[in-house]
């Protein structure tokens, strides 16, 4: 299988550098997965579970929002608004995030802000579902 460069980019630091096999990302319209020779793109991110293959292996990461760059020469580039490991990940910051949104939806006037918020919330609130479920496996 070929590999490619892949680089995953947070506000903090660099999370990950290396070539891999295959990532799985979490699109806003979908789920995709990126293999060497993919297609140029650009995408923005959903707050869900990112699956890094390296040799076989998989690396789980946390990622809430951003956008990935699949460039011309090939190379994944992940800019995560706030991203970790699964092992890694602080609860209490998705949590903060949580009780932010939803208080943000309170004050929030219907149509489509509104929409989008809610629409966030539910991202926040599938990604601690998929943690706790993670947890007791």
């Amino acid at each position: 299988m070929a590999t490619f460069q892949f680089d995953l980019v947070s506000p903090e630091k660099l999370l990950f550098s290396g070539e891999v096999d295959q990532v799985d990302v979490p699109g806003t319209e979908g789920d995709f997965g990126v293999l060497g020779g993919h297609a140029p793109l650009v995408s923005a991110l959903r707050p869900g579970i990112m699956i890094v293959f390296i040799n076989g292996q998989q690396q789980r990461m946390v990622v809430l929002g951003g956008f990935a760059e699949v460039s011309a020469e090939g190379k994944l580039t992940v800019l995560a608004d706030l991203a970790d490991s699964i092992e890694d990940f602080d609860r209490d910051v998705l949590a903060k995030r949580i009780a932010a949104q939803e208080e943000k939806i309170k004050e929030t006037e219907p149509g489509s802000a509104l929409d989008r918020a809610i629409e966030r919330l539910d991202h926040f609130k599938q990604v601690d579902s998929h943690l706790q479920g993670t947890a007791l496996h």
